[in-house]
C-alpha cells in the first residue's frame, strides 16, 4: 500500500494528514472550512483516495493560511506515498462536467513542479472560503508533491460547479496517473 503521513504545526496551523493512494475513496475532513471540506471529500472519493485532514488554524485572520498549509501537507503526504514511482502510469487528464462548467486537469507526475492555472470567479468567496486561495493551495500542492499540474475552466456560470468540477477532475486525474501498469519507470532518464 502506497501511504503518507504528515504532521504540520506552525503559528498559523496545527494539521495532520493521512493519505492511502491506494484506497477506496473514505474521508475524513476537518478543516474549519466547510467548502474545502466538501472539496477535499470529493476530491478523496473521484480519486479514489482514502484521506484523513485535521486542521485547526487562525480562521480569525481568514482562510489563507489553512488553506496554503493544508496544499503543503497533502503534497507532502504524495509525495511520501508516491515512494520512486516505479511502475505508475505516470500521466492522467480528464474532462469532468458539472452542471454548465466544463474543467479540464491534466497532470504528469514528473519530480518537477509545475502550475498552470487558468480559473476565475465571479464572487470573492465560496462559503467562508476566499476563492483566491484556491490558486494557493494547488500551487502549494504541486510544489510539495513535485507534480506538474494543469487545470483550466473552459467555461461555466456557478463558482460551485466551477470549482467542483475542478477538484473530481483533480482526483480523477490522478488516479489515472498513479495506477500500476508496469514493473518499470515510465522515463527515459530511468528515473523519475
Amino acid at each position: 500500500m502506497r501511504t503518507g503521513r504528515m504532521n504540520r504545526q506552525t503559528n498559523e496551523t496545527n494539521l495532520e494528514i493521512s493519505l492511502n493512494i491506494d484506497g477506496t475513496g473514505k474521508s475524513s475532513i476537518d478543516t474549519g472550512i466547510g467548502f474545502l471540506d466538501h472539496m477535499l471529500t470529493l476530491f478523496s472519493f473521484h480519486g479514489g483516495l482514502d484521506l484523513h485532514i485535521k486542521c485547526e488554524g487562525d480562521l480569525n485572520v481568514d482562510t489563507h493560511h489553512t488553506v496554503e498549509d493544508i496544499g503543503i501537507a497533502l503534497g507532502k503526504a504524495f509525495n511520501q506515498a508516491m515512494e520512486d514511482k516505479r511502475g505508475i502510469r505516470r500521466y492522467g487528464s480528464c474532462y469532468l462536467p458539472m452542471d454548465e462548467s466544463l474543467a479540464r486537469c491534466a497532470v504528469d507526475i514528473s519530480g518537477r513542479a509545475y502550475l498552470v492555472y487558468n480559473l476565475d470567479f465571479n464572487k470573492e468567496r465560496i462559503g467562508t472560503m476566499d476563492t483566491e486561495d484556491f490558486k494557493e493551495f494547488f500551487r502549494a500542492f504541486c510544489v510539495n508533491s513535485n507534480i506538474t499540474l494543469h487545470i483550466e475552466l473552459l467555461y461555466g456560470e456557478n463558482d460551485h460547479h466551477k470549482i467542483e468540477a475542478v477538484f473530481k477532475g483533480l482526483g480523477r486525474t490522478l488516479r489515472q496517473a498513479l495506477e500500476i501498469v508496469s514493473d518499470k519507470v515510465e522515463s527515459t532518464k530511468g528515473l523519475i
